[in-house]
C-alpha cells in the first residue's frame, strides 16, 4: 500500500488534519532529487505552536533561498494522529514532499522550552530513527539541535550529532554546505563531524566526555578529539540590518497560536535582569534602522493579507527610535485596518500615549511584570523597576480607562521571604485601592490578575549557581499567595510545581539526565507542555528507573569553582561578568542599563553593541 494513500486515510480520522497537509502559502517547492542536502527543520511541538515561531519562518527563508538546499519542516503529531500513525505503520514525514524524516540528510530541532526534550525524542522514534547517536550508521539523518536551551545541551548530548549554538541565519547554512562539500567528497559522517567542529558555534558532543568526582560533580571535561576546540563560542550575527528578514513567511493552513506579521525590530538586550537567559545569550543589542523595519512590515502585510502586525523584541519600547517607528506605524495600521501589537513595552507616559493610540476605542488588558514583590527583591535581580514605577505607570493606566491589569511575579527567587510574598498581595491590594480612588464605586468593573512563576535557575545567568524551591516550598508559598490575594477584584493563577522541577533538572542537568530522558520516553512521556498530556506518573517511573537524584539538579546550590556542565559553551558573556552579579545580586546592588555605558559582560570581545549608547562611558567600571 502506497504511503500517501495510508495517509490520505489517516487524515479523514484525526482531529485538525491541517496540521499533517503541508501546502501552505509561501511554501518552498522543490525537487529534492535536485539539490545537495535535505534537511527537515523539527518543532517538537503541535503544528499551530510550531507555525507561530518567528526563528522558523527566518531558517526556513534563508535555507529555501539557497539552490543546492531544501528545508522542509516537521511537527510533532498531536496524540490521535500518533496513534494511527503508529497502528498503520506511517513514519514521521515532512509537510513539504511527505518524506520520512529518516530518509533526510539532516533532521535539525530546535530547543526552545525543556519540556520539549520528550518530543524529541518521540519525533526520532515516531521517524523509525535510532535514539542514541551511537546506534545511527551512515544511511540515517545527521541529528541537529539548536536553540535557547542548546547552551547547555548536555542533556542530550547522547542523542544529537551536532549542536548549533548562537545565531542559526550564517552559521547554519555554512554548516549544510560544509556538509554538501564533505558528501561529494564522499567522506564518512565522523570525517564530516571532524570537520563541522572546526566551524564557529558548532559542538560535536561525541568529541567530549566528563569525568566526574566521588561526590558526582564534574572534575573536568576531556577531549576525546584532539582537534575538536577547547570551548565553542556560540555563533553572533554581526548585525541585523542587513540579516534576510522574511517578507513572504509561510501563512498557516489552520489557526495558529500568533498568526499574524511579525518583524523582529532588534536583537539582545541592555537590562540585565539576574535570572533571565535570553537577556545574556542574545547580547549585544543589534538593531534594524526604523526604516527597514517600516518597510519589512509594509511587504510582510502586503504579501500575506495578515490583518494583524507584531513588533517583536525582548523590550520593544527600548528601541532607540521607538517613538518615531510607533507613530509612523500608528498611521499607516489605522489607514489600512491593521492591527498593531506592541508587545514589551516598558510602561511609561509615551507607552501610554502609543497605547492609547492604538487601543482608541477599547482597551484590551494592561501587562505589567515588576517579577518581585518588593523593591529589595527586585535589587537582588537588577529588575529596575521602582514602586515609584509601577504605581505611577498604573494611575496612568487607571486614568486613561484601563480595566483589566495583568501582573506578573517570579516566586523562588534567591534571597526571597515571606516580606516579598507580602509585597504581591500589598501590590495588587493598592491598585485595587487607586482604582477606587480614581474611578469611584460606579467605574465599572475591575479585575487584577496576578501569575506567578515558579523561578527556574538556567545556564549562562548570574543566578546559574542558585538552589531552586522544592516542590513543597513552591506549594506552601502558593497556598500563602492565594490567603493574602483573597480580594475582591482579584484573580490569582499560578505554575504547576512538577514541571518546574524538570525543567530544572534539563535546564542544569548533567550528560547523566539523558538516562532519565530516555526512561521518561520509554514510559510514555510527549508533549509534556500541554497540561492534558503531561504525564506525572511517566516521570516518577523514570526517576526510578534511572536513578537520578531531583535533588542533586534543583535545590543543591553550587559553588563558584564548580565545573558546570555547560562551561564548555562560550555565550560570549564571560563567567567573571557572571560571577559578579551574582555577589551583586547577594548584596542587593544593582548593574546600570548598558545602554547608559558598557558594564563590561564581555561581548564586546566579539562584536560591537549597535547601540552608541551602549558604548559610552567609562567602559567596565562595574564588573572588572
Amino acid at each position: 500500500m502506497k504511503f500517501d494513500y495510508k495517509l490520505e486515510k489517516l487524515l479523514k480520522r484525526v482531529e485538525k488534519p491541517g496540521r499533517y497537509i503541508g501546502g501552505e502559502i509561501n511554501s518552498a517547492l522543490k525537487d529534492p532529487a535536485k539539490v545537495d542536502v535535505n534537511i527537515a527543520f523539527a518543532f517538537p511541538d503541535l503544528y499551530e505552536i510550531g507555525m507561530s515561531y518567528l526563528g522558523m519562518q527566518i531558517l526556513y527563508n534563508v535555507l529555501n533561498k539557497k539552490d543546492n538546499i531544501y528545508c522542509q519542516r516537521v511537527f510533532a503529531p498531536a496524540p490521535d494522529m500518533e496513534e494511527l500513525m503508529r497502528q498503520e505503520g506511517v513514519p514521521l514525514f515532512t509537510l513539504e514532499t511527505k518524506t520520512p524524516i529518516n530518509e533526510m540528510d539532516f533532521v535539525g530541532f530546535t530547543l526552545q522550552y525543556e519540556m520539549s526534550y520528550t518530543t524529541v525524542l518521540n519525533m526520532m522514534d515516531l521517524g523509525n530513527i535510532p535514539l542514541c547517536s551511537r546506534d545511527r550508521g551512515e544511511d540515517l539523518p545527521i541529528i541537529a539541535a539548536g536553540g535557547p536551551c542548546a547552551y547547555n545541551p548536555e542533556p542530550l548530548a547522547d542523542f544529537i550529532d551536532i549542536f548549533v549554538i548562537g545565531d542559526g541565519e550564517n552559521a547554519l547554512p555554512d554548516l549544510l554546505d560544509k556538509y554538501a562539500q564533505c558528501k561529494k567528497a564522499g567522506m564518512s559522517k565522523i570525517e564530516f563531524l571532524k570537520e563541522a567542529c572546526r566551524m564557529e558555534g558548532i559542538y560535536v558532543p561525541s568529541f567530549y566526555e566528563p569525568e566526574y568526582n566521588p561526590d558526582g560533580t564534574i572534575k573536568k571535561i576531556c577531549k576525546l578529539y584532539d582537534e575538536a576546540p577547547a570551548s565553542v563560542l556560540r555563533a553572533i550575527l554581526p548585525d541585523t540590518e542587513s540579516a534576510d528578514f522574511p517578507v513572504n513567511p509561510l501563512i498557516p493552513i489552520i489557526e495558529a497560536v500568533h498568526d499574524r506579521a511579525v518583524v523582529e525590530t532588534f536583537r539582545g538586550c541592555t537590562r540585565g535582569c539576574r535570572f533571565c537567559q535570553a537577556g545574556i545569550i542574545y547580547r549585544p543589542v543589534r538593531e534594524r534602522s526604523k526604516d527597514t523595519v517600516i518597510k519589512l512590515a509594509k511587504a510582510q502585510l502586503a504579501n500575506t493579507g495578515h490583518d494583524e502586525l507584531s513588533l517583536l523584541s525582548l523590550s520593544t519600547s527600548d528601541y532607540s527610535c521607538f517613538e518615531e517607528l510607533a507613530g509612523e506605524l500608528i498611521d499607516y495600521t489605522k489607514k489600512e485596518n491593521v492591527s498593531l501589537s506592541l508587545p514589551s513595552l516598558r510602561i511609561d507616559k509615551f507607552a501610554f500615549d502609543v497605547l492609547n493610540k492604538i487601543q482608541e476605542y477599547k482597551k484590551s488588558g494592561l501587562t505589567y511584570a515588576p517579577e518581585a514583590g518588593t523593591q529589595r527583591l527586585r535589587d537582588v535581580i537588577n529588575k529596575g523597576v521602582t514602586d515609584d514605577d509601577i504605581f505611577n505607570s498604573i494611575e496612568q493606566a487607571l486614568i486613561l480607562g484601563w480595566k483589566h491589569i495583568k501582573l506578573y511575579f517570579m516566586i523562588g527567587l534567591p534571597t526571597e521571604t515571606y516580606d516579598d510574598l507580602d509585597g504581591i498581595a500589598d501590590i495588587a491590594k493598592r491598585i485595587i485601592d487607586l482604582n477606587y480612588k480614581i474611578n469611584g464605586p460606579k467605574g465599572g468593573r475591575f479585575n487584577v490578575t496576578v501569575s506567578v512563576s515558579n523561578f527556574v535557575p538556567k545556564a549562562d545567568t548570574p543566578f546559574q549557581w542558585a538552589a531552586q524551591n522544592t516542590a513543597a516550598e513552591f506549594e506552601e508559598k502558593h497556598n500563602y499567595l492565594a490567603r493574602k490575594l483573597r480580594i475582591k477584584g482579584v484573580t490569582f493563577n499560578y505554575h504547576d510545581n512538577t514541571t518546574s522541577a524538570y525543567e530544572a533538572v534539563f535546564a542544569r542537568g548533567d550528560r547523566r539526565t539523558g538516562k532519565l530522558l530516555l526512561e521518561a520516553h520509554k514510559a510514555g512521556a510527549r508533549l509534556d507542555g500541554w497540561t492534558e498530556y503531561f504525564r506525572p506518573d511517566a516521570w516518577e517511573r523514570a526517576f526510578e528507573a534511572s536513578g537520578i537524584s531531583r535533588d542533586f539538579y534543583t535545590t543543591r546550590e553550587r559553588t563558584f569553582d564548580e565545573v558546570l556542565p555547560w562551561d564548555i559553551i562560550d555565550c560570549g558573556v564571560s563567567k567573571k561578568y557572571l560571577i559578579n552579579e551574582a555577589k551583586k545580586a547577594l548584596d542587593e546592588k544593582t548593574t546600570r542599563d548598558c545602554r547608559l555605558g558598557c558594564t563590561g559582560c564581555g561581548i564586546n570581545r566579539y562584536v560591537k553593541c549597535s547601540m552608541d549608547g551602549a558604548l559610552r562611558g567609562e567602559a567596565h567600571t562595574d564588573n572588572e
